[in-house]
């Protein structure tokens, strides 16, 4: 029998899940993934977390009590820096010892140290660390990091094309490379109505995603008729281009990326209105939704909202809130309408 490495549903499982997945497997390990987000993953998460970590930190405990009994190790990286320069939240740079220190009974964790930012190929140095802790020789660990960035090239390729992660995860794990179909020429899976109009979620993937921990927002949207934007969809140069001109600059990766598509969607002529979708407790994200919600201000005839997700939201609240800013969404738009 294989070894067997679990992956939480959480955190930047969303950005990086192609990439891990394609490493352990090329070096004949399998991955079990614990089950998307529902009410008992929630509650162990709460009970075995710190009271001050914000809510997709408190889940991610939960997910990996879900996963302790299937497999043989499990994987939580330390992330640092995944790009030059910039950071990650220091939640997750310090929560392989958190989980340590939580009391959760686990199967030994791959804790490799994530640093890209002086230079992007210290990557390897955290292939190098896994692989080796697995017993595979430096020739196999070579070749499942090359494999590992072919796909995560074409997982963000379709990202960027309009998939949402887990339609592109399906369709990568179907065995479809980009050897056998052009991304371009790829049917794009799309909800809503067209006429209707777009609407832009910003936020972490790790909440955007998550139907349980933002109350099905997405759904919720598209049941209404509306599609919906993602920063995945926003090109890295246009994210430099938008974020180039702030006094300062953002050295939080996920950050700078939630204000660049921000500052891209509110001048976005196909837009019809933005929401930010963040955590509470989050520190970064007050900051970056303040940013955002300045600069929406100065653009009156794009409506805005800010929700902030927490363990005790209420789906009735956000029905409440969400109704009313499509109301406004729909009001701006016959005023453009009539204006044009």
């Amino acid at each position: 029998m294989s070894t067997r490495v679990g992956i939480p549903r959480s955190l930047l499982y969303y950005h990086y899940y192609p990439q891990w997945q394609a490493f352990f497997s090329f070096l004949g390990i399998s991955v079990v993934v614990s089950p998307p987000t529902n009410k008992q993953i929630l509650e162990q998460g709460l009970a075995n977390s710190l009271d001050e970590a914000c809510l997709p930190v408190k889940v991610t405990f939960g997910h990996l009590a879900r996963l302790a009994a299937q497999v043989d190790f499990i994987f939580l990286p330390r992330l640092v820096s995944v790009h030059p320069r910039e950071y990650i939240c220091p939640k997750f740079l310090g929560l392989p010892e958190m989980v340590r220190h939580s009391g959760l009974s686990l199967p030994p964790l791959l804790t490799p140290s994530i640093n890209t930012y002086r230079r992007p190929d210290d990557l390897m140095a955290a292939y190098q660390q896994m692989g080796r802790a697995l017993g595979r020789t430096e020739k196999q660990i070579r070749q499942a990091a090359q494999q590992a960035r072919q796909v995560q090239q074409e997982y963000e390729r379709l990202l960027l094309a309009g998939w949402l992660p887990e339609q592109a995860i399906s369709f990568l794990q179907e065995g479809l490379s980009q050897k056998d179909r052009a991304t371009d020429a790829l049917p794009l899976p799309e909800t809503g109505d067209p006429g209707r109009g777009i609407i832009a979620v910003i936020g972490h993937p790790y909440l955007v995603y998550d139907s349980y921990l933002n109350l099905q927002l997405l759904d919720k949207l598209s049941r209404r008729g509306w599609r919906v934007a993602v920063v995945e969809q926003v090109n890295s140069d246009r994210i430099q281009q938008e974020t180039a001109h702030l006094p300062k600059k953002i050295f939080w990766t996920l950050g700078r990326l939630l204000i660049g598509a921000g500052y891209y969607f509110l001048d976005a002529a196909h837009i019809t209105g933005l929401i930010h979708l963040s955590s509470f407790a989050c520190g970064p994200d007050a900051l970056i939704g303040e940013l955002i919600a300045s600069r929406a201000r100065s653009r009156p005839g794009k409506p805005f909202m800010n929700i902030v997700i927490d363990e005790h939201s209420g789906e009735a609240g956000l029905l409440t809130r969400l109704e009313a800013f499509l109301d406004m969404v729909a009001v701006a738009g016959s005023r453009t309408g009539a204006s044009a």
